[in-house]
C-alpha cells in the first residue's frame, strides 16, 4: 500500500500533524505539506470560451504525487468547521485539473483511491467537525473514491493533542497496514 499524506495545516509541528503522525508516521508513506508549496486560488473559467488559463504554480506536481499512491490522508486543522485554507485552495483545482488535457485519467485514477481524514479542533470538534467530514464524505462521492475512515482529534493550544487518549489510539489504528 502506498500512502500519500497531504498536510493542509499552516503551523509546522502542530496537533493535527502530531495526530496524524500516529495514523502514518513520518517513515512511512510520502507526507506532502501544502505550505510548502505554491498552489494559486481558482479562478473559475469552466464556462468560458478559452476554458481555463495555465497556472505556473506547484497544483499539476502535487496532483502527480497524489495519483502515485492508492491511498490518501487529508490531514487538517478545523478552521471555522471546515478545511484548511491551503487545503480547500489544493482540493478546488481538482476543477480545473478535470479539464486539463494533461490529466485525462485524472477521474478514472482518482476512483481508485482510498481515502482517510484526520482533523484536530478545539471547541468541541467531535460534533463541529462533522461538517468537514461530510464535505469530505461527498468529495470522495463526486469522484467515486471510498472514504474509509477518519478520526477528529481536540486540542485548542499547541501541544494538547498528547491529552486525546481516545483520538491518538483511534489514529493508530485508522490505516491497516
Amino acid at each position: 500500500m502506498k500512502i500519500a499524506v497531504i498536510h493542509g495545516s499552516t503551523r509546522k509541528n502542530g496537533n493535527t500533524e502530531y495526530l496524524t503522525y500516529h495514523a502514518v508516521p513520518k517513515d512511512r508513506g510520502t507526507h506532502i505539506y501544502l505550505r510548502d508549496y505554491n498552489i494559486q486560488p481558482i479562478v473559475d473559467e469552466r464556462h468560458s470560451e478559452t476554458g481555463f488559463n495555465e497556472v505556473h504554480d506547484d497544483h499539476k506536481k502535487l496532483i502527480n504525487k497524489m495519483l502515485e499512491h492508492d491511498t490518501i490522508v487529508f490531514s487538517t486543522p478545523i478552521y471555522w468547521y471546515s478545511m484548511s485554507g491551503p487545503m480547500k485552495t489544493f482540493i478546488d483545482r481538482w476543477s480545473q485539473i478535470l479539464r486539463d488535457p494533461d490529466f485525462p485519467h485524472f477521474r478514472e485514477e482518482l476512483k481508485k483511491k482510498k481515502i482517510f481524514l484526520i482533523a484536530v479542533g478545539g471547541d468541541t470538534p467531535q460534533i463541529k467537525g462533522l461538517p468537514l467530514v461530510e464535505q469530505f464524505n461527498y468529495i470522495c462521492k463526486f469522484y467515486e473514491m471510498s472514504f474509509e475512515g477518519y478520526v477528529i482529534g481536540k486540542a485548542s493550544r499547541p501541544g494538547q493533542i498528547i491529552n486525546d487518549h481516545k483520538a491518538l489510539s483511534a489514529a493508530s489504528m485508522l490505516i491497516e497496514q
